[in-house]
């Protein structure tokens, strides 16, 4: 089995996916062994000579941040922190996004600058190798002060708390470390604020759904070269001239794609009576050439988040300094969040427009896409669904960085509402998908009426495959069942 090492090296989103698709195994490095000890001597050395008092470690939280608390409730202070802030609620996570939670924290620990036992973290890596995954619900984050309540959710096991789902079964975790031979850990100073502070709920959240976004990149342009052809539109506007005069990366790489996708077309390629095709077949590149590009922008921001410690105070051994500030502040990745969003509704809104050509009734197509229409509804309802799937994307594109409530008696008085973004970024991705899938549906049905010309050989590959998972609409039928298997066909 593949083990992933733990280390100072750049993870790259990449490689987060691969980790989590394998299975793989962690593993500390050396130097990350070497950096959580020495953060923790220099601290434990810190507490025991310092005259003033250090934000979190030997005071309180939030607006608490001004009581002090003496040296033998130190320990009690970081349970309670734990215990009193496992507030989620709403809907469970998926188990991937829970794998890449306790991942992302692993390696945001493992830094040297957060002052945690080793064995806390050694106990994570545990229950990941383990695959003990914390059960966490998804309200409850402000995404300021880090995401405090599901990181409280998923770090209560860690002291026999809270409930896991471990060999297929939900369970309180302390029966689950007793089934695993695992123990809990006691909390040192510090400890508790480290684990519950940081974005690794935004964050695999956000790595979730770049790694999503660019499966439906790569699939949308697929899907409009089919419509392309499908509905006989022209290829000008894809050529290399027209493009490249505008300079931006993405619109030249998606008119790259589709002209490849299309090369050795016969219906490409055949005389047009049409001059001009309708935008949302002659824009193509500009509209998914821009949300590569926002997905090329958010990919660098969630790299560089995922690649930090963000939890607060940051300690710094070397320089002899420990800094409250502001690191678990979930501002630099939630307007991105918010803006990977409206690219991909973008995409699903550009493909339910292609869609609705598709069942107009143009160019030689018979209406809603069926030889009988009248006593057959054909594909007339599939594109309904569309449009109530794009309408519901559109509200969620409401920036949730926008807002901000105070909170803790107003210490924590502007938050980036981040949590919500990385929610409705996900709901948005699963709604894209359906949207590009609705079109294949409808695109590979035009395509059968325009036999016995064929489109290129790529395209008629895939055409091939997805017939073998959706059949050839004939007459009326249940439909639900072949959207399902479209959409589990495109990615």
């Amino acid at each position: 089995m593949d083990v992933h090492h733990i280390s100072s090296d750049r993870l790259t989103i990449e490689r987060v996916g691969q980790i989590i698709a394998s299975g793989a195994r962690l593993a500390l490095s050396g130097d990350a062994v070497q950096r959580i000890t020495a953060c923790r001597a220099y601290l434990d050395a810190k507490i025991e000579t310092a005259t003033e008092p250090i934000y979190g470690i030997t005071t309180g939280f939030g607006s608490l941040c001004n009581i002090s608390i003496s040296r033998d409730k130190l320990e009690e202070l970081q349970r309670n922190l734990v215990m009193s802030h496992s507030c989620c609620t709403g809907e469970r996570l998926p188990a991937d996004i829970v794998r890449l939670m306790m991942l992302l924290k692993i390696q945001s620990l493992s830094y040297g600058n957060s002052g945690v036992q080793l064995a806390t973290v050694e106990r994570l890596v545990d229950m990941y190798n383990h695959d003990m995954l914390p059960v966490i619900f998804d309200q409850g984050s402000l995404g300021a002060s880090g995401d405090l309540a599901p990181l409280a959710q998923m770090s209560l096991p860690l002291i026999g708390l809270g409930e896991v789902e471990y060999k297929g079964e939900r369970m309180a975790s302390a029966d689950a470390f007793a089934r695993a031979g695992l123990e809990p850990v006691c909390l040192q100073s510090k400890e508790g604020l480290a684990l519950l502070n940081g974005t690794q709920f935004m964050s695999a959240h956000a790595v979730w759904a770049v790694l999503r976004a660019r499966e439906l990149n790569a699939v949308a342009d697929k899907v409009a070269a089919m419509s392309l052809d499908a509905f006989d539109g022209r290829i000008e506007p894809f050529c290399a001239p027209v493009n490249e005069v505008r300079h931006h990366r993405g619109q030249i790489e998606t008119a790259a794609a589709i002209r490849s996708l299309l090369e050795g077309s016969e219906l490409i390629r055949r005389h047009k009576v049409h001059v001009q095709d309708p935008y949302s077949f002659r824009c193509v590149p500009q509209v998914h050439g821009a949300a590569k590009d926002a997905l090329r922008f958010v990919s660098s921001v969630i790299e560089d988040e995922i690649n930090a410690p963000t939890d607060n105070p940051t300690i710094f051994p070397d320089e002899d300094i420990i800094v409250s500030a502001g690191n678990f502040h979930g501002e630099p990745i939630a307007m991105p969040m918010d803006y990977l969003a409206v690219s991909l509704a973008e995409l699903a809104n550009i493909s339910e427009r292609r869609t609705y050509k598709l069942i107009s009734g143009q160019r030689g197509l018979p209406s809603f896409l069926v030889a009988n229409p009248g006593v057959n509804s054909g594909f007339m309802i599939p594109q309904y669904t569309a449009a109530s799937i794009v309408s519901q994307s559109k509200g969620l594109c409401w920036p949730a960085s926008c807002d901000s409530i105070p909170s803790s008696q107003g210490q924590e008085d502007h938050v980036s509402m981040g949590s919500n973004s990385a929610t409705k970024l996900c709901r948005v991705v699963a709604n894209t998908r359906r949207v590009l899938a609705i079109e294949l549906f409808n695109s590979a049905q035009a395509l059968d009426f325009r036999r016995p010309a064929k489109s290129s050989p790529v395209i008629e590959a895939w055409h091939a495959d997805f017939r073998r998972h959706v059949p050839f609409i004939e007459n009326d039928c249940v439909m639900y069942p072949h959207i399902a298997a479209a959409v589990d066909f495109i990615c």
